[in-house]
């Protein structure tokens, strides 16, 4: 059991050692550019980083939360408003988690929450693509919500 133990260790230490060498780079690198996101982003030790934690829309004036494009714009430019009042921007985020329920009708809207993403990420304005996922749950906390979203940002300090 100490000889497996050790083993395990040693595995962790050497894999935790080679992703810091690939993470060692002097700027964040993003690699495997696929449709909408990058496969892989390195951030060094040494770059900053700032979470902002899960959200969702906010009603419309009609009291309704509209569709998950809506609500996907709505979220997004939010994180943009935060992110740019702390002196980080969209170009910036690195992380996109995206936790979304189905829609009135049964489906799961990934084309509405697709639209919505475009127009924040692979643009002229931001061509920056986050890595993200995209999943399917029961239930959100706030009632009305059909996703919500958490970010990762990472810069080099300045």
């Amino acid at each position: 059991m100490l000889n497996r133990v050790k083993t395990l260790l040693a595995a962790t230490v050497v894999a935790t050692l080679g992703f810091g060498s690939i993470a060692s780079a002097d700027e964040i690198v993003r690699t495997g550019e696929g449709r909408n996101f990058y496969n892989n982003i390195s951030i060094p030790a040494g770059a900053e980083t700032l979470y902002l934690s899960g959200s969702g829309a906010r009603p419309l004036e009609d009291g309704s939360w509209g569709d998950m494009e809506q609500q996907t714009i709505d979220t997004f430019t939010r994180f943009k408003e935060t992110l740019e009042a702390q002196g980080w921007s969209m170009e910036d985020i690195v992380q996109v988690r995206a936790f979304a329920v189905a829609g009135p009708y049964g489906e799961l809207d990934f084309a509405g929450f697709n639209a919505g993403y475009q127009k924040f990420f692979g643009t002229d304005e931001n061509p920056m693509k986050p890595v993200r996922s995209f999943v399917q749950i029961a239930g959100l906390v706030v009632e009305g919500w059909l996703v919500e979203i958490e970010i990762r940002a990472a810069r080099m300090p300045k």
